[in-house]
């Protein structure tokens, strides 16, 4: 996790890009993992024989929560933490589009613009978030989310 800063210092990095993640391998064991905790075993995740068969995409595909939910783990690497803060609390998303497809063995990345931080008090911060989740080699995301966050103070 990034170094922690002064709320007013977080608030000035509003239009910045605040930070990029390192590369995650999105193989075909997290894949499997995903689909058995959500009970979601839509061939084209779990059947890598069937999808090169029966799908464009040429092997099973991650499921798009499963790129969504990697975004806290991306977060926890590179976004800045605030002095005093007692907890974080996901917001939930104003814009979430799944652009493409992250094949079995690909590598992703979260890329972290802060767009807004708005005091909602003296003790609550909401922040939004751009999002981009890359896929390495790719032209195009995986996917790109405006994410909110409540930051409360101690």
């Amino acid at each position: 996790m990034a170094d922690a800063i002064a709320r007013d210092a977080y608030i000035k990095l509003v239009g910045q890009e605040v930070g990029v993640s390192s590369w995650h391998v999105v193989d075909q064991k997290r894949i499997d993992a995903f689909a058995e905790v959500t009970e979601d075993h839509q061939f084209i995740h779990v059947d890598p024989v069937r999808a090169a068969k029966e799908t464009p995409f040429g092997t099973t595909i991650a499921h798009g929560f499963l790129s969504l939910s990697l975004m806290s783990a991306f977060a926890y690497e590179v976004l800045p933490s605030i002095e005093g803060t007692a907890m974080s609390v996901n917001y939930g998303f104003d814009k979430l589009r799944f652009v493409s497809p992250v094949r079995a063995g690909a590598r992703v990345r979260g890329r972290f613009t802060l767009t807004d931080a708005t005091l909602r008090g003296p003790k609550e911060l909401l922040s939004r978030t751009n999002v981009t989740v890359e896929i390495e080699g790719e032209s195009k995301p995986a996917l790109v989310a405006d994410w909110l966050g409540l930051i409360i103070s101690a």
